[in-house]
């Protein structure tokens, strides 16, 4: 069974520095594009940045600059780098992984279960 697990989140004051985490695990063979989201109360969940197998990124308009994703192929695992945070940063982050080929099997998409980061004073 494919799993994505988060790691990483927590609360940070404005001005501040997290590092997320999220490994996939369960027979991967093989992850196109792997990526995070996020969805603050009230609000639709929404793309932070993606990263392609080969290292093509895509970012939010909101977070160029102050967010960086980087991946481990070999360990199936991406990272969110995430500086200069602000208190409208503060939302459930998913880890998300998009043609995924696992030992018997493909997922089109698959998810993490989310991690709380909060930007707060």
């Amino acid at each position: 069974q494919v799993q994505l697990v988060e790691s990483g989140g927590g609360l940070v004051q404005p001005g501040g520095s997290l590092r997320l985490s999220c490994a996939a695990s369960g027979g991967i063979v093989s992850v196109n594009v792997m990526g995070w989201y996020r969805q603050a109360p009230g609000k639709q969940r929404e793309l932070v940045a993606a990263v392609r197998s080969r290292g093509t990124t895509t970012y939010a308009d909101s977070v160029k600059g102050r967010f960086t994703i980087s991946r481990d192929n070999a360990k199936n695992t991406v990272y969110l780098q995430m500086n200069s945070l602000k208190p409208e940063d503060t939302a459930v982050y998913y880890c998300n992984a998009e043609e995924l080929y696992y030992i018997g099997g493909y997922s089109p998409r698959s998810w993490g279960q989310g991690i709380q980061v909060t930007v707060s004073s």
